[in-house]
């Protein structure tokens, strides 16, 4: 069975984990006409089916200092390390940067993927080198930032049919500098750009228990949808959707010409709070997650649901919800 936060029960032909560069390369040898699909805690993915070819998890866990100078450190990470795990040890050391990404599930290797990103504050913003192998070729291989093509939940290990097993990521930290307090709710908890790494860590903590359900207790993926990114014409259409229907627009996120709408907006003010389809549901505090809300959903319990969200939005507002979870 594949161990995923949406509790749906799953299996692979074949899963294995590696505890080094060197057995990778071997199981990819010996598995070399398989499908294969590398996960890290299976925390943005919903399984529609078992899957029919191997299944990779990192069990390489460490994380060690590379080179510091006055302002940053740099700072390699193994990919089957808990991203939350980094964060708590490197926010107690001081060191800023990922403080924000806080208490979101994953590990290191899957955070380089999908860009994750929260509280005003990506992945890629502090990554400056990832560390894989090549499937076709077998060998190791490093790509620098601007090669991972980081974007909105994108990167370009998101487009190259899985060729590129993750093996570590490194991270530039800084020693110093003004707290990131760019989402409004981190003010609002009454911090300041004075306030410590782990200060922030905290409040962000404490903020997503408010709003998000513990995977451990409600299976679900996090945020399913993306938030919608908006030309300017499009964002003016919108614009004119919302004064057709009486309602005053959202907290929009600008920048060089395009606009990030709230999804969970979106979702809420098309009436979808709450709404359950067989064991699934719009979560009640946070409108952009899915929850296996009686823990006996089905993955088409929650497919029902993603469409039924897609086609209202559409309907009611103009705008194209995509998922943010991958669906296999």
């Amino acid at each position: 069975m594949i161990t995923n936060t949406f509790h749906i029960p799953v299996s692979a032909r074949y899963y294995h984990e590696f505890a080094s560069v060197e057995e990778l390369i071997t199981i990819l040898k010996r598995y070399s006409s398989e499908p294969v699909l590398p996960i890290g805690a299976a925390s943005n993915i919903l399984f529609t089916r078992d899957f029919e070819g191997l299944v990779l998890r990192s069990a390489m866990c460490r994380a060690r200092a590379l080179d510091e100078d006055n302002d940053s450190v740099l700072v390699n990470a193994d990919a089957g390390l808990v991203m939350d795990d980094l964060i708590a040890q490197i926010a107690d050391m001081g060191l800023r940067g990922l403080e924000n990404l806080s208490g979101i599930p994953g590990t290191v290797g899957a955070s380089a993927v999908q860009n994750v990103g929260a509280y005003g504050v990506e992945a890629g913003d502090c990554i400056v080198a990832v560390e894989a192998v090549d499937r076709n070729t077998l060998t190791c291989c490093t790509f620098e930032h601007d090669q991972c093509a980081f974007g909105y939940r994108d990167s370009f290990f998101k487009h190259v049919n899985k060729r590129y097993i993750i093996t570590s990521v490194t991270y530039r930290l800084s020693k110093g500098g003004p707290a990131n307090l760019s989402y409004a709710a981190l003010k609002d908890y009454g911090l300041t750009p004075q306030s410590s790494a782990k200060a922030v860590r905290e409040a962000v903590l404490a903020i997503r228990d408010t709003k998000l359900p513990n995977p451990a207790e409600i299976g679900s993926a996090g945020s399913f949808f993306r938030n919608p990114v908006l030309n300017d014409e499009a964002y003016k259409r919108f614009l004119s959707r919302l004064a057709d229907l009486g309602l005053t627009p959202p907290r929009i996120f600008e920048t060089q010409g395009t606009y990030k709408l709230s999804a969970a907006w979106l979702i809420e003010q098309a009436g979808l709070k709450g709404r359950q389809i067989g064991g699934a549901a719009v979560y009640e505090r946070q409108p952009l997650v899915l929850v296996n809300a009686t823990g006996t959903a089905t993955a088409g319990d929650i497919q029902t649901l993603a469409q039924l969200v897609i086609d209202t939005v559409r309907e009611r507002f103009g705008i194209e919800l995509v998922p943010e979870c991958e669906i296999i």
